[in-house]
């Protein structure tokens, strides 16, 4: 027990200080969801117009951007494993006197604080796009996001187990953040999809993480929405035809979270 602590902490205390020190991908972490924030939100915005009362697209859009925040920086944490093992580090914990499982978590954790950080300095923003910060909404956030980026973080290092160079995980990222964004409510109100395309976002476990997020931002603002086809919270996710609430789609992604965890940990046990 005391080497899975000593190994969650001293591995996710090194990925927080690898992110607060490389400047450079710091301010790019913050800079470009504000950007696409900038160019969807207010390019879209007059286009789109209100999906109801006090729901515009800019306001729709803005938990998007946190959650799509989480997703990138999630999967990415991944590519510290391809990064330690190519330059040979990989072999130092290994033969640390650390257990693995407690490497696959801090790493996992650590990607998480990353996450949490960045969307704290997000939420600044929540004002100027008409969002209502209260303490609370934020206390239901930080759970969700740390589950959502647990999940995903242990997908990202499942996936860096099996891929041997860094340009091999970057492509295969690329072929996959998009689609999981996207087919996530991200950036249009899933309700719009074709049959066939809504089928694909509800396999999506990235979607329940969006919808929470979405639902805790805006709490109250989705109730009104009246437009067809996006009455009340069904402007977000759903299965079987039901409107899940926020728990119920936290409780989905976290069990998917630890199905992922497990092959992560399982995977990572394998490496030699």
């Amino acid at each position: 027990m005391i080497e899975l602590y000593r190994g969650v902490w001293v591995v996710a205390y090194r990925e927080l200080l690898r992110v607060l020190n490389e400047r450079s991908r710091l301010v790019g972490l913050l800079l470009m969801p504000v950007m696409i924030l900038l160019v969807f939100g207010v390019g879209f915005n007059s286009m789109v117009g209100s999906l109801g009362p006090g729901v515009d697209y800019i306001k729709f859009l803005f938990p998007g951007i946190i959650a799509m925040n989480a997703i990138f920086i999630s999967l990415n944490t991944g590519a510290s494993i391809v990064w330690d093992r190519e330059h040979g580090f990989l072999k130092e914990i290994l033969v640390a006197p650390i257990a693995r499982s407690g490497v696959v978590l801090g790493k996992a954790l650590g990607g998480a604080v990353v996450v949490i950080l960045n969307a704290t300095v997000l939420l600044v923003l929540a004002p100027v796009v008409g969002v209502s910060l209260d303490p609370m909404m934020v206390l239901k956030l930080v759970p969700l996001l740390l589950v959502l980026s647990v999940a995903l973080s242990s997908f990202g290092i499942l996936l860096a187990t099996r891929v041997r160079s860094q340009q091999g995980y970057n492509v295969l990222m690329e072929l996959l953040q998009f689609p999981l964004i996207f087919l996530s409510g991200t950036f249009f109100p899933l309700n719009t999809l074709p049959a066939w395309l809504g089928a694909v976002s509800k396999a999506n476990p990235v979607t329940y993480g969006v919808d929470a997020i979405r639902k805790v931002i805006l709490s109250g603002d989705l109730a009104d929405v009246n437009v067809p086809g996006l009455e009340g919270a069904e402007i977000a996710a759903g299965v079987f035809g039901n409107s899940l609430g926020v728990l119920q789609n936290g409780l989905i992604v976290a069990v998917i979270g630890m199905v992922l965890m497990s092959g992560a940990v399982w995977a990572f046990n394998r490496q030699e």
